[in-house]
């Protein structure tokens, strides 16, 4: 089963909110999802990003991979950064 975290939408129409969710890629969009992992509403200034680190690096390690628009979310929130460098430390440990 390939996993991936990607947004789903919910709100009204024309006032979007999104869910972070790490779901099964052959479900639909707004389909069932595995875990929420956190929330965007992009209407606010700025953008309201709350996501919960923990269960976006358990998913991270357990090989999700992340849609575009959810690696940028997660780049300026700076978990990318923390993920490659625990990968990097996990590495230089084994040798």
């Amino acid at each position: 089963m390939a996993v991936k975290i990607r947004l789903t939408r919910m709100g009204k129409k024309k006032q979007p909110a999104y869910r972070i969710v790490a779901s099964d890629s052959r479900r639909p969009r707004d389909g069932k999802y595995l875990e929420q992992i956190g929330t965007y509403n992009p209407l606010t200034t700025p953008a309201e990003v709350k996501i919960d680190k923990e269960i976006a690096f358990k998913w991270l390690n357990d090989g999700a991979i992340p849609s575009d628009t959810v690696r940028n979310l997660f780049s300026k929130a700076g978990i990318m950064k923390e993920f490659a460098l625990s990968k990097t430390e996990k590495s230089k440990q084994g040798k």
